[in-house]
């Protein structure tokens, strides 16, 4: 019998079951002081066990949300000493993948608003700890649907083969089917560990074919924080680079030009040092929380959420601002500095006239 050549459709009748994650993170201003708030009795703690590839001295402080709330579907809600809240909502689904992938844009806005009431109330409450406090500038969202494999009945293979087109399609949120080329591409990054599991992870999304999946997730929301934190340096750098370009700023008053009383006044110098030193303090700090060496498997996970999130090219221009930044700040010194000079210079010649004028007097009554 000959074989067909029919392109195999894929079926949209099949039963999954599993958990649509969603991750959200908020960046509510310079810096959030974790110990404080940890000493009071009305912000309710909740115990928190990090996988041991996160290092114990950046570890966030997990608790609950300020009751009452509307939704019972947050299972974490975090603080983290960097200025950032982040929450974590777990909604678990029995459908096919394709009515997952029809609905699953919606959901995803619903949370969205969700998310944002939950993070105020706990901003409400924490804001006293909080230096420079602001709700919110940046925020940053993935989403990770979770699907339980069932090795009895489908096997990866039929997976990708069957449903790869309805997968991509729901990653990229889309409610028409994606080209050829388009799923390709974002099926031919999966990765996975042990037979049976499977991840597929893309820019806004991720897919996850596995049960014991909790250290994962806390890889997925390292990474979401650390977008957060990189596009809020960047928009904070772009602000300043354009009140220089637009000519905004301020002319330096005179007393910066004096010397030990320069301090005491605006100083455009000081500010550009202090926010180059805060971005490298804090990036620093979030590239060394994770040590994942020998780890291959979760080294290939945070690799490739780097690579989805575009984290290295966030890195770069951050790093070309602060060049930029450097730049002036380097101008603003050799201004202040020439300026110094010519100061004592015309003391110096005062002084010395003064002295002069003040000879002469003596020759003239002698």
């Amino acid at each position: 019998m000959q074989a067909s050549t029919e392109p195999r459709k894929e079926k949209t009748d099949h039963i999954f079951s599993g958990n649509i994650l969603i991750l959200w993170a908020y960046d509510v201003g310079e810096d959030i002081n974790v110990q404080k708030i940890e000493e009071i009795p009305e912000i309710v703690k909740v115990p928190l066990q990090l996988p041991k590839h996160f290092k114990q001295y950046n570890v966030p402080l997990a608790i609950e949300r300020p009751h009452p709330h509307a939704s019972s579907s947050c299972i974490s809600s975090k603080l983290h000493s960097f200025g950032a809240i982040s929450l974590i909502y777990k909604i678990p689904f029995r459908d096919t993948l394709e009515n997952l992938r029809v609905n699953c844009n919606q959901l995803a806005h619903k949370y969205q608003h969700q998310s944002a009431l939950d993070a105020k109330s706990i901003y409400k409450q924490i804001e006293p700890f909080i230096v420079q406090p602001k709700f919110f500038q940046t925020s940053a969202s993935y989403v990770i649907i979770q699907v339980d494999p069932q090795p009895n009945v489908l096997d990866l293979t039929q997976l990708q083969k069957e449903y790869g087109t309805t997968i991509a399609s729901t990653l990229r949120f889309e409610t028409e089917i994606l080209s050829e080329f388009q799923k390709n591409e974002i099926l031919d990054s999966a990765i996975g560990y042990f037979r049976g599991s499977l991840i597929v992870i893309d820019v806004d999304a991720a897919f996850v074919y596995e049960e014991d999946y909790d250290d994962i997730i806390d890889l997925f929301e390292f990474a979401n924080i650390q977008q957060l934190e990189l596009r809020f340096f960047d928009r904070l750098l772009d602000q300043q680079i354009n009140t220089i370009y637009e000519r905004k700023e301020t002319n330096l008053s005179w007393g910066a030009y004096l010397p030990f009383f320069g301090t005491f006044f605006s100083d455009p110098v000081g500010q550009l040092r202090k926010l180059k030193a805060d971005i490298s303090v804090i990036t620093e700090r979030l590239e060394s929380s994770i040590k994942i060496a020998g780890e291959p498997y979760y080294s290939e996970i945070h690799n490739l959420l780097a690579e989805k999130l575009d984290l290295k090219n966030w890195h770069d221009g951050i790093d070309r601002k602060l060049r930029i930044v450097e730049d002036v700040q380097t101008v603003f010194q050799q201004k202040i500095d020439t300026t110094r000079e010519d100061l004592f210079s015309v003391l110096i010649i005062i002084l010395i006239f003064v002295e002069l004028m003040f000879g002469i007097l003596s020759y003239l009554k002698g």
